[in-house]
């Protein structure tokens, strides 16, 4: 027997085209950066795709596998866009900067890569920059901890970034906020902390790319010495 609906209550019409993996992956990253880890859930997911959960656990496992292959799906399209032919240094920076606009516009990337850094796209992403380090004459033996140290810089500045949006209330734009921490860096003690203070001129106006590309050219011309 068919189940009744409650009272004035009224089922959600079930789609009538084909359900595929990618519209899956598409329509979870679309909630996952409207309402974060939190919105995306596989009854939510049905709703919005008008669906069933059979349709859903026919394309993927579970939530988790869910998170993982929508993370992978970002990633990749950074990696698409990647040039080949570029010189080794352009291609490094537009690499990293890759990396950190996709979690800047999709924190919650940078939240399932420290879960699982063994994921295929950062696979990828690390695979792309040992090549690029071997492009720009840097010795194998050095390879593996200057991949390392740029992978881990790009991950955790852009990881950070992406927190210190979400951790600001009240509707609180960045500006302010930076403008806000400013102040009270300018009035700690000078005597204690004189590059502090000194910085805080500077804080209120930074670009967090811009910083962000610089900490890639320190690394760029660390690496030069390696050569």
């Amino acid at each position: 027997m068919a189940k009744r609906t409650a009272k004035g209550s009224a089922r959600a019409p079930r789609r009538t085209d084909s359900l595929s993996r990618e519209l899956i992956i598409q329509t979870a990253i679309e909630m996952l950066d409207s309402g974060g880890e939190k919105a995306l859930t596989l009854r939510a997911l049905t709703v919005r795709l008008s669906t069933g959960y059979g349709a859903i656990y026919y394309h993927v496992a579970d939530k988790g596998d869910l998170l993982a292959t929508a993370a992978d799906e970002v990633i990749a399209g950074v990696m698409s866009g990647a040039v080949a032919d570029a010189d080794p240094r352009t291609a490094l920076r537009a690499l990293a900067l890759g990396l950190f606009d996709a979690i800047d516009a999709h924190p919650w990337v940078g939240v399932e890569f420290s879960r699982q850094p063994w994921r295929p796209a950062l696979l990828d992403f690390y695979e792309g920059v040992g090549r690029l380090l071997d492009a720009l004459g840097v010795p194998e033996k050095a390879r593996f901890d200057a991949a390392g140290t740029l992978v881990n810089y790009v991950l955790g500045v852009a990881a950070q970034n992406a927190a210190n949006a979400r951790l600001r209330t009240g509707g609180e734009d960045r500006e302010t906020f930076l403008e806000n921490a400013a102040t009270q860096w300018a009035q700690i003690d000078p005597a204690q902390y004189p590059f502090v203070q000194a910085a805080a001129t500077q804080l209120g106006q930074h670009d967090d790319r811009d910083q962000f590309l610089a900490g890639v050219n320190i690394f760029l011309t660390g690496i030069a010495a390696l050569r």
